[in-house]
């Protein structure tokens, strides 16, 4: 009795000229794209991007990286989560208050690249992070306040500073005559003793005998800083 005998399969067709090897070194369609991968969850489309972060230490400092690839829910989970601790770690030190306004520029780029991405596609080995709240949603963006803080400081003590007070300014003497310790002060306030009603280049009182209302002199050589205030006492 005879057997049939099925004819012979097709051998497989080579792919297109090309094609790269898909997963395994099976022949890829004309449709795939074997890369870049997500770093962590193994999804696609990813890109290559790099996350930074920044703590400063008063004297000290730490450059922190993490390159991708990433695709736009981990790497957007990834730059939520280092922007928002260098936000509260990255102020401490003279050097930090330049550098980390710098670093969160450099991660706005990267955020930028990431949201341009779709979705990631089902069926990665992993599965991607959780995005987490954005920045503004987050106890750690009180950390903004810590550089504005310092910006207040400054400018308030440059506000007191009689190396700055201009004609009409009040100051108030917390010192003695022999060793004053002037500030500038609201005029409106209690503490107002003087006002200035004449400012030279010059360290000497001889120059307030020019200006008819002065009553006293007030002057400061330090350095290469030298002024004369001309000062007039306020009735209360």
């Amino acid at each position: 009795m005879s057997v049939p005998v099925p004819p012979p399969s097709a051998a497989p067709s080579a792919p297109p000229a090309g094609a790269e090897p898909g997963p395994g070194g099976a022949p890829a369609g004309p449709g795939f794209h074997p890369g870049p991968f997500c770093r962590f969850c193994g999804s696609m489309p990813a890109v290559e991007a790099t996350v930074r972060g920044h703590q400063g230490f008063l004297v000290m400092m730490r450059f922190l990286r993490l390159p991708g690839p990433f695709c736009r829910d981990c790497g957007t989970a990834t730059v939520r989560r280092m922007t928002a601790n260098s936000l509260w770690q990255g102020w401490w030190g003279i050097a930090s208050m330049v550098i980390n306004p710098v670093t969160m520029l450099m991660n706005l780029v990267t955020w930028l690249k990431l949201r341009k991405l779709p979705a990631p596609v089902p069926g990665a080995p992993g599965t991607p992070m959780p995005t987490g709240r954005p920045l503004y949603l987050r106890p750690q963006v009180l950390g903004l306040l810590v550089p504005l803080a310092v910006v207040g400081a400054i400018v308030y003590g440059v506000q007191q500073d009689p190396e700055y007070a201009a004609v009409g300014d009040c100051v108030h003497n917390s010192g003695t005559t022999s060793s004053p310790d002037v500030s500038v002060v609201d005029c409106g306030s209690s503490d107002a003793d003087f006002r200035v009603v004449g400012r030279f280049s010059t360290s000497t009182t001889s120059a307030c005998k020019a200006v008819p209302e002065a009553e006293v002199g007030y002057w400061v050589e330090k350095g290469s800083t030298s002024y004369t205030l001309c000062l007039a006492r306020l009735a209360h």
